[in-house]
């Protein structure tokens, strides 16, 4: 693929930030961006990295009334020796393409995913934040661009790729998050997208993500929207727990994301020396087990938050402390994980691409 490239000079590219560990998940953006159109006629065309500018969409366009959309979370890290690595891309180019199809939306095929990608974090790879738990963010996103009223799918289409420096995705790191369990508000049905990246997912979360918070917690713990009965997703996340000494994560059932962290986890389960199950798990057994011993603890992954350990479960007017609240199990997950990601373990399954 030729990417034209239209790069700022020197001294009109923005200053890098002074304390990575300060960084706001998602506010600040590199200076330049990928952007691609489609059309029927020429398919995906003139591809180019430029200086990061505002989009301009007829008011019609189709991501405004039916919302088309499609995006993708990833990061590039920094090794103690420089290296610029990215941990599993061709994960996140399947999944791209696979949220694709879910939407009607054309597909980005996978080497031009990378292509693009790779080329765009090579230009800005000054952005890339050494600490650890900090990382270059980095958000792939598809809409659809026609300018026509009427439910169909869009004719045209743009894929473009921004930056973004990023500190920890909760201020306190490494430290127990509290979970709201909503019975009454759902993130996803079976047969619906929930496991396709797409936006209308996260915009249907908010309402119970604000009661959550309204209630004093950090997230929502989401049941299925049929019966309200089994155990989902954590906030945007996926949730493990940690029932009788085997590792435990509600199974993949159409209304949850395909996490890269979540299979990250369950792959790396026998090297740490604990058995791992996928399988439907439910609010009652949660909250019976926390009482009785059985569930020692919980934790989130996901590509923003890494590994998050869970303090404590609302349900019902009941707030229930998990055992081990600081979470043993994800810690071992997150020091390998990390440890993985910035290059200072052992690349045993080939996960890291370097640049």
């Amino acid at each position: 693929m030729e990417i034209k490239r239209t790069i700022l000079p020197q001294e009109k590219r923005k200053p890098l930030y002074e304390d990575p560990m300060k960084l706001q998940f998602g506010k600040m953006f590199t200076d330049h961006w990928f952007a691609m159109p489609f059309n029927p006629e020429d398919g995906w065309h003139d591809p180019e990295i430029k200086p990061l500018e505002p989009l301009s969409l007829h008011p019609a366009a189709n991501i405004f009334h039916y919302c088309q959309e499609v995006f993708e979370g990833q990061k590039a890290y920094k090794s103690p020796n420089g290296e610029t690595l990215l941990f599993r891309p061709e994960e996140n180019a399947r999944r791209f393409r696979r949220s694709l199809q879910r939407m009607c939306m054309a597909e980005v095929p996978e080497e031009i995913y990378q292509e693009a990608l790779f080329e765009l974090v090579k230009i800005e790879e000054r952005w890339i934040p050494r600490a650890k738990g900090t990382s270059l963010y980095i958000r792939p996103t598809v809409i659809g661009t026609e300018a026509a009223l009427g439910v169909k799918p869009s004719a045209e289409y743009l894929f473009f790729i921004l930056l973004s420096p990023v500190g920890p995705y909760f201020p306190k790191g490494f430290s127990p998050i509290n979970l709201w369990v909503s019975d009454t508000f759902s993130r996803a049905v079976e047969g619906g997208t929930g496991e396709a990246k797409t936006g209308g997912n996260y915009a249907a979360s908010l309402m119970g993500g604000r009661i959550a918070k309204e209630n004093g917690y950090d997230q929502v713990l989401w049941l299925d929207a049929k019966e309200h009965r089994y155990v989902e997703e954590g906030g945007a996340m996926n949730i493990f727990f940690v029932i009788d000494g085997k590792l435990s994560t509600p199974a993949l059932t159409g209304s949850i994301l395909h996490g890269i962290t979540r299979k990250s986890v369950l792959e790396m389960a026998s090297d740490l020396g604990i058995t791992a199950e996928e399988r439907r798990i439910t609010i009652d057994e949660i909250m019976e087990g926390v009482g009785n011993g059985r569930v020692s603890e919980a934790f989130c992954a996901g590509t923003a938050a890494i590994i998050t350990p869970v303090g404590r479960l609302g349900y019902k007017g009941l707030d229930i402390p998990f055992p081990d609240p600081e979470g043993p199990w994800a810690r071992r997950f997150y020091d390998m994980l990390c440890g993985i990601q910035f290059g200072e373990h052992p690349d045993t399954r080939g996960w890291v691409k370097k640049l």
